[in-house]
């Protein structure tokens, strides 16, 4: 990498942070600050659902998987699911979110169920989201620290990450206390076009550089069965199968687009459901052609480092080998930021940084203090006026920001995919969430008092399943949304008569 690209990938940094501060004077309003006045475009409501859902993780660890031995495209088996439960959202949920003024998703739990379940649902997403963003932090960090190094050999690595870790959640802090729900909504449309045209970018030049060209690419990844697609195993410790991928995939988008706050907000911040949908289902796919593209760019790596030619190879995965999958790696994670910032020309290096940037700059501050000022703080303080709730709105940003950072800070020296361990985590409490909307849909005898028995019995069931036993995340929100609908489903029939009614969802 050559100055070219530190100048490219610091005026983007600065450049964002401008661009937050410049729509500091619409925000207002705690309507502005939150929901952008709900006059955002759908088209641009779709980019930023994309941009959302892409992220650095995307971005780094997926071409990571197809790069890894024994890695291919069953990955996108998960995506079918993502595509399915498109749907579904879209006819179940969407329509509700557009039946009064919500600034979140949980405000539509407090009306079904009362407070208490609003408030822990809202608590879970909260912890969730600060934990799934803070290991994107630092995988984003990663890349920033390899580039620093290319520069400076002798820089101690995890000095090189910590401080970017800080340097990043400063920027994203920034931009986001500024900015506001539109601010990021607007960049994130920005964001799409740069970390496609780097995308592109990097597969083309990676392209350039395998001797014999793509003719040669696609006879490698047929070599290692790199294109295999289905696996209808039913094995429920598999993390990518056909059926952990459609059903797990479904539930798990319905979960994440349908009851998480860090994507509903996008579709509140229009005026229509039929906007929202529109949204949502043309997101859907950009999505799969993005994931095919960068599980295309882990076979032209896995072409390029040819790791098969070494000897070491033929143990790489194997248990107590000491030889990682991802040989010469020692994580899927580094494969791709080793190429852009050692073999990349100078340029097109600093773009590619800059599009990985574009992707983890998707704050989700703004998310949080929505959830946390809505449904956990507005009903202590029932008398205040919204210009107070907008200034602590604004200093949840702040202190959110620096619990990513410090989320960052703790998990740095785990060596699992950062892929895995965001969507794991956030499997982990979608579920329970997710069961809750939907006992609030169809149960029509459930009160406040089974819902929470419901959720609680999911997610004491969550926590057993994800620390002692072998099970595959993507079943995680499948189990987790049912566990709760059947206990509250069971609990209805013994506590009903004590809940004030409240109006359905549906």
């Amino acid at each position: 990498m050559q100055t070219l690209d530190l100048i490219i990938i610091f005026g983007y940094l600065i450049g964002v942070t401008l661009f937050g501060v410049w729509f500091a004077p619409k925000q207002e309003t705690t309507e502005d600050y939150f929901v952008g006045d709900r006059s955002v475009p759908w088209w641009a409501i779709a980019a930023s659902i994309v941009a959302t859902e892409t992220s650095t993780i995307t971005f780094i660890s997926v071409p990571g998987i197809a790069f890894a031995k024994g890695g291919n495209f069953q990955f996108l088996q998960l995506v079918f699911g993502y595509m399915l439960g498109r749907i579904v959202i879209s006819l179940l949920f969407i329509p509700m979110y557009f039946r009064g003024e919500l600034q979140t998703v949980y405000q539509l739990l407090g009306m079904r169920f009362g407070s208490k379940v609003k408030m822990l649902a809202s608590a879970l997403f909260v912890v969730m989201r600060n934990i799934a963003d803070g290991i994107r932090l630092l995988l984003t960090a990663i890349v920033l620290a390899a580039v620093y190094v290319a520069f400076q050999p002798n820089a101690d690595v995890n000095t090189v990450i910590i401080g970017s870790i800080i340097l990043l959640g400063a920027i994203m802090i920034v931009f986001t206390y500024y900015g506001g729900m539109e601010a990021v909504i607007w960049v994130e449309v920005v964001q799409l076009g740069i970390y496609i045209v780097g995308a592109i970018a990097a597969a083309v030049v990676i392209l350039n550089q395998v001797d014999g060209g793509m003719p040669r690419v696609l006879e490698i990844g047929q070599q290692f069965n790199k294109f295999q697609l289905f696996d209808f195993t039913l094995d429920f410790t598999k993390t990518y199968t056909f059926w952990a991928g459609l059903i797990g995939g479904c539930f798990l988008t319905m979960s994440t687009h349908g009851t998480d706050q860090y994507l509903v907000q996008r579709y509140l911040c229009t005026n229509k459901s039929s906007r929202a949908s529109l949204a949502l289902l043309s997101s859907g796919a950009v999505v799969l052609g993005q994931f095919i593209g960068f599980l295309f760019i882990g076979v032209l790596l896995f072409a390029f480092y040819a790791p098969y030619n070494a000897a070491e190879y033929a143990d790489a995965g194997v248990a107590n080998s000491g030889v990682a999958a991802n040989f010469p790696f020692t994580g899927g994670d580094q494969v791709f930021p080793d190429f852009i910032t050692k073999h990349m020309p100078s340029g097109l290096s600093g773009l590619v940084v800059a599009a990985i940037f574009a992707a983890a700059l998707s704050s989700s501050l703004n998310a949080i203090a929505a959830t946390f000022v809505n449904d956990l703080y507005k009903p202590f303080k029932p008398a205040a006026d919204d210009r107070h709730f907008l200034r602590v709105s604004h200093w949840l940003t702040l202190v959110f920001g620096i619990v990513q950072i410090l989320v960052a800070l703790t998990v740095m020296k785990q060596n699992r995919s950062a892929l895995d361990q965001a969507l794991s985590i956030a499997s982990l409490f979608n579920g329970p969430v997710l069961g809750v909307f939907l006992v609030g849909t169809f149960i029509k005898r459930a009160n406040q008092t089974a819902a929470l028995i419901g959720m609680s019995a999911s997610i004491l069931l969550m926590l057993y399943l994800k620390f002692f036993t072998p099970l595959a995340w993507t079943w995680y929100v499948l189990i987790g949304s049912l566990t709760t609908f059947f206990v509250a489903w069971l609990a209805s029939f013994i506590f009903n008569a004590d809940a004030p009614k409240r109006r359905d969802l549906q």
